[in-house]
């Protein structure tokens, strides 16, 4: 494996060292309440995502501070980025209880140099080489460690040929819709802007009559927490699915059905979803599962803001059995999804928000599902230029990796998608096997 050699690191806070920041005439932020939304993630991994790209024309000296400018610069429109997680305890009930204290004690920014790994060596790999999660800072770094870790962490990797930008965030912070809010807010500065276009709304989103802050059965000193979690050997791969493969599989699942509602999305998860049935040799009685991210800003009513900085996701199940999903078909399997997405209007989306206030339930890593998905095709990564061009690649860390774990990219041309699949070595090797699922797939 080629060298990774870290050259610094050190924290950055944001520009102002006031510590109750302020600007564009909102009201000061130096504590953040933590929503049910938020504390779900507490026992899990951050997020991880990095850019890979082209080598700069400015000096490396000169660069890396220019990047540490433009973050501090940056930090200041966002400040939980730069604080810390907070625990109490409540006496009355032997619990604990979270809030982001915005104290910008600064992420973490690490400089490092690969000085043999090339740009084509990360992008032309059939499967995602190893030395990929090792481009992110923060690694096996759970959310509620961020009481003493910073909650952003930044690494900055040197190639023979280009740079990998690999951020991570407390998912406990925020959602992918927070992580490139800010990543695309911060290549804004890094472009010489003053302002950043879109500013966050920070104040968290409670319904009346909810006691807050929200009281956890957990104990932070529990030897449990710190279980590491032994995975067996994974290997990952990026499928690319051109815009022309996806409406094809679209027209495919509607025609199916009779219908025109069936999406992009759901067609080509429908096609994933079945490929990895048959590349399991899962029995035809076995109950499968599908875990879709829903998101709740445009599904409340009235709806919250697209720039609300929080979690404002849930996790839900679609069900069927191996024998069900293979013998009805492409259409069949995306309606399923379909249908499930379709249920989840605000009524929906505040039953599984108060139910959780009620019942704290925290997702371990022991409880990871067997095929979930993650990110979204829709966010704006190739938009995110530092000033010395756009990105060429978006990869993902280590975290949160398991037998199953499926993470949607836009693809770099207009309309496509790279779907980044995590998988048993056999299973990955049978679905590359899989002729009708290779058929949408570009190489």
């Amino acid at each position: 494996m080629e060298d990774i050699q870290i050259i610094s690191t050190c924290l950055v806070g944001a520009i102002s060292n006031n510590e109750s920041i302020s600007y564009n005439n909102s009201p000061k932020v130096s504590k953040i309440e933590m929503t049910p939304w938020d504390l779900q993630f507490l026992l899990l991994d951050t997020i991880q995502k990095g850019l890979l790209f082209h080598k700069a024309t400015e000096n490396n000296t000169s660069f890396i501070d220019h990047l540490k400018t433009s973050l501090s610069r940056t930090l200041h429109f966002f400040p939980p980025l730069a604080g810390r997680f907070s625990a109490f305890k409540n006496a009355d009930d032997d619990t604990i209880s979270f809030f982001i204290n915005c104290n910008n004690n600064g992420v973490e920014f690490t400089h490092a140099v690969s000085p043999k790994l090339t740009v084509s060596t990360i992008l032309d790999s059939t499967h995602v080489p190893l030395i990929v999660h090792h481009l992110f800072p923060l690694n096996n770094v759970r959310n509620f460690e961020c009481v003493t870790k910073p909650l952003f962490g930044v690494q900055v990797t040197e190639l023979v040929d280009g740079y990998f930008i690999g951020c991570s965030m407390s998912h406990s912070l925020g959602d992918g819709d927070c992580f490139w809010h800010f990543l695309n807010s911060w290549s804004e500065i890094s472009r010489a802007y003053e302002v950043i276009s879109k500013f966050p709304v920070l104040e968290r989103y409670f319904p009346e009559k909810m006691d807050i802050p929200i009281h956890l059965p957990l104990k932070l000193d529990d030897e449990k927490l710190f279980q590491v979690i032994e995975t067996p050997p994974l290997m990952e791969r990026i499928f690319h699915l051109s815009k022309e493969s996806i409406a094809k599989l679209k027209a495919k699942a509607n025609a199916e059905m009779g219908v025109k509602s069936i999406s992009s999305l759901q067609a080509y998860l429908a096609h994933l979803w079945r490929s990895l049935t048959r590349s399991r040799n899962i029995d035809a009685e076995e109950e499968i599962v599908i875990n879709l991210v829903i998101g709740a800003r445009s599904r409340l009513n009235p709806p919250l803001p697209e720039e609300y900085f929080g979690n404002a996701i849930h996790a839900k199940q679609v069900k069927t059995t191996a024998g069900e999903l293979l013998k009805n078909g492409l259409g069949w399997a995306a309606m399923q999804m379909n249908k499930a997405v379709s249920s989840q209007n605000s009524e929906e989306v505040m039953k599984f928000y108060n139910w959780w206030a009620e019942n704290p339930v925290l997702f371990s890593k022991g409880s990871v599902f067997r095929f979930g998905i993650s990110s979204s095709p829709r966010y704006n990564i190739y938009g995110t230029d530092f000033g010395w061009g756009k990105p060429v690649a978006v990869r993902s860390g280590m975290a949160m990796k398991h037998n199953g774990k499926v993470t949607l990219f836009p693809g770099a041309k207009e309309g496509s998608v790279d779907i980044e699949v995590c998988l048993s070595p056999e299973t990955l090797q049978a679905m590359e096997n899989d002729l009708e699922f290779m058929e949408a797939v570009t190489n």
